[in-house]
């Protein structure tokens, strides 16, 4: 090859290189749907407001309703299920359950294609970053001390406990770890896109924040949860996230954490200020109006310390000259927490509320909120369990006038991975892919990026014995306390407030009958581990 050739061969490369986006997820951990401001909170999140204003925010996107089966889900394409990482109707599997060898996490497929990949913050996950494909990886394993982990790692290397009594907070440390990342792949890999993995800790339990962010966000929940919640539901209208017949979900008065058996422990460290049930503000006493509405203040603080870092991580991108070719996709892994328990430390109630020695979790009351205005909370594939914020930010990718619009198709994390791979053009990726035993479930967002598209197929749901299905507009969902299946008209009624099941039997049975097919399928080709460990009911 004379030197010309090898010059245009050079720049052709160099070319293809450039037109691979950075990607960039970000996501939270027990963050409900309307908690960001952009999707109806009070809480403030300018810079998710932002990043909204210029791209997009999909309005109808779904996570699997758990923590540890998302994280698998986004990470290899497939419904955890299928790779071993939960269980359902004929299939063991759960938070301890391993991934088969043909179930690469995404990091491995992009090397193909060029790509660098970094982690930083929450795994739980199978096997390990490094050996899973990432190349950097700050790992914090310790969520009950945001304060002071006594487990995190660097590059799958152990690192000393952190001291109590420091400035150290998992969720700017987590981000200044991805700070670093990303500087030293400027500075050393300029010439490589990177995918970035961002998985902060927070808002999940134990509600924990730095005291300045809490006393930021002061009274602003002394009103109580009826005015919130109803506040937030006039937004979301306002904001059009909705239909326009869709109604606000009634509080369901018996609809508890999933685990009651922790709650009844809890509540005699706690006392009489811890409620396990939703029930008006107007009931509550004194110190338990109190109680809650400190513990919301410290919710949104949470929030609102994300939303700061994140702010962080944009401008590192803009400082790079990345900004404009990075994909940033933020979400949350499942709907906000009616769980009530203490682990870690334990708690102290002389000890001020948010703080190292504290442990307090959201609880049904708040999380009803989180989650307006769907029903059921985080473990549960009603809406108010699996809907997730979806925000997507790619200023040369998103046509700029389609930038601040709301997308209406239809997503699940399993579509994370074929959206990554189509953008960075790993044909071996996909190639090898096609020879597994299960094709990838997912759906390519890349048109989305460009235009309203209507999703073709099923998204599918199970966790913890609930169950649902979606086609199209219509949903059928079985909660695990019931026998019977429920079926809602999602386009008219989001909230699932109108049940259907009687009025079109044939639809119902239809969508269950596809129910049960997929799940024979996934039987089929889920690996049953020899010792398979119980669902992990703490995360």
């Amino acid at each position: 090859m004379n030197r010309l050739a090898l010059l245009f061969t050079l720049a052709l490369l160099a070319s293809s290189a450039q037109a691979r986006p950075n990607v960039l997820v970000i996501l939270a951990d027990d963050m409900g749907y309307s908690d960001p401001g952009c999707f109806g909170g009070e809480i403030q999140t300018p810079v998710l407001d932002g990043l909204a204003k210029n791209g997009l925010r999909f309005t109808q996107f779904y996570n699997t309703a758990r923590c540890w089966p998302t994280r698998a889900a986004l990470l290899t394409g497939y419904y955890p299920q299928q790779v071993g990482r939960d269980g359902t109707i004929g299939i063991r599997g759960g938070s301890g359950g391993r991934r088969p060898r043909w179930a690469k996490l995404l990091p491995a497929y992009l090397k193909s294609a060029g790509y660098r990949s970094y982690h930083a913050g929450k795994w739980h996950v199978d096997s390990t970053p490094l050996a899973t494909g990432f190349d950097k990886s700050y790992r914090v394993n310790d969520d009950n001390r945001f304060f002071h982990p006594n487990n995190h790692l660097l590059d799958d290397k152990p690192l000393p406990a952190i001291k109590p009594g420091g400035d150290f907070y998992s969720t700017t440390a987590i981000a200044t770890r991805a700070i670093n990342q990303l500087r030293d792949h400027h500075k050393n890999h300029a010439d490589k896109p990177f995918f970035a993995y961002v998985a902060f800790l927070s808002p999940h339990f134990p509600l924990m924040a730095p005291k300045a962010d809490i006393a930021a966000v002061g009274s602003r929940y002394d009103v109580g949860w009826d005015v919130i919640r109803q506040q937030r539901w006039k937004r979301l209208q306002k904001l059009g996230l909705l239909p326009q017949t869709a109604k606000l979900s009634a509080i369901e008065p018996k609809t508890g954490s999933p685990y009651p058996h922790w709650v009844k422990q809890a509540q005699k460290k706690l006392g009489p200020q811890e409620i396990a049930f939703p029930v008006p503000w107007a009931t509550l006493t004194a110190a338990q109006k109190k109680f809650k509405a400190k513990k919301m203040a410290i919710h949104a603080a949470m929030v609102e310390r994300n939303d700061k870092e994140i702010g962080r991580l944009v401008e590192q991108l803009r400082a790079m000259g990345a900004l404009e070719d990075t994909l940033i996709l933020f979400l949350s892994d499942n709907g906000a927490s009616a769980e009530i328990m203490i682990r870690g430390d334990g708690h102290d109630p002389q000890a001020p509320m948010g703080s190292a020695k504290s442990y307090l979790c959201l609880g049904p009351p708040w999380s009803t909120v989180a989650n307006t205005p769907f029903r059921k909370h985080k473990s549960w594939v009603h809406e108010g369990g699996a809907a997730t914020p979806l925000i997507a930010h790619w200023p040369k990718g998103i046509p700029a006038d389609q930038a601040g619009t709301l997308r209406q198709t239809v997503g699940h994390v399993v579509d994370i991975v074929p959206t990554v791979l189509e953008l960075a053009g790993a044909t071996d990726a996909i190639a090898a892919i096609r020879k597994n035993p299960a094709p990838l479930p997912g759906k390519s967002l890349v048109p989305a990026l460009e235009k309203e598209v209507v999703r073709d197929g099923a998204i599918w749901f199970s966790h913890n014995g609930n169950h649902a299905i979606r086609v199209g507009d219509f949903k059928a969902v079985r909660h695990n306390r019931s026998k019977q299946w429920e079926l809602y008209n999602l386009q008219v009624d989001r909230s699932e407030t109108n049940d259907l099941a009687k009025k079109h039997p044939k639809t119902l049975q239809k969508l269950v009958t596809q129910w049960n097919a997929i799940t024979k399928k996934f039987q089929h080709v889920t690996p049953t581990p020899k010792k398979s460990k119980p669902h992990n009911q703490t995360h």
